[in-house]
């Protein structure tokens, strides 16, 4: 794909979503490293429906370790692995307050140290809480970077290295946003809705899937 090509993707998905944001709620980078955590395998909309009561009563990493693991458990039941991920964020709360005064570091290194922060979460972080212009690949950035062609690789890595190097710099801060929702609405796993895709006559993709046949009406 040429780089006038990918220029006008971004355009026309900047066009359609000028301001993206996480689909996730939070109000403070804690927030944000906590919600990431607890997405692991699990659906934003799970996330967002336990920490909205979480976030109430615990919502820096003093009040937040207070809880404890078994408190922490009570609040995050209803989402996968909950209990692994109950001992991540009390470690990550511990290394918070002794390591960094209470604040989550700017700093991708220091983030990744932190228990149940890979590099995808830190990407979020930076870009979500900081502004950094980064590139967090989950499965659907993955997807549509390669079946689009717009930055084709065989591993996580690959991929987020070519984005950073060929999505044009006005667009690279809200890129991660724009790749996300569209992999998650209309660039789907099985089947997905090029029909209605805003960007099907610049993708590379070769199988374009037809609009559905209307239903008949009575």
């Amino acid at each position: 794909m040429n780089p006038a090509r990918r220029e006008e993707i971004f355009a026309r998905l900047q066009a359609l979503n000028p301001h993206p944001a996480s689909e996730l709620k939070f109000r403070t980078p804690f927030e944000l490293l906590v919600a990431v955590i607890l997405s692991a395998q699990a659906t934003d909309r799970s996330v967002n429906l336990a920490t909205r009561e979480l976030f109430r009563v615990a919502d820096t990493p003093a009040r937040m370790a207070a809880l404890g693991v078994e408190g922490l458990s009570n609040y995050i039941r209803t989402i996968g692995l909950y209990r692994a991920k109950a001992k991540y964020i009390q470690e990550t709360c511990r290394i918070l307050l002794d390591e960094h005064g209470g604040e989550v570091p700017r700093d991708r290194e220091a983030l990744e140290r932190l228990p149940g922060v890979g590099r995808k979460t830190a990407n979020v972080v930076l870009n979500g809480a900081f502004g950094e212009p980064t590139i967090a690949v989950d499965t659907h950035v993955f997807r549509v970077a390669n079946r689009t062609g717009i930055a084709p690789g065989r591993t996580p890595a690959e991929v987020e290295q070519r984005l950073l190097r060929r999505v044009p710099a006005p667009y690279l801060h809200d890129a991660h946003h724009w790749l996300i929702l569209h992999g998650r609405y209309i660039c789907k796993a099985r089947v997905p809705e090029c029909w209605r895709c805003p960007i099907a006559d610049l993708c590379d993709y070769r199988h374009k899937t037809p609009a559905p046949p209307q239903t008949a009406r009575t």
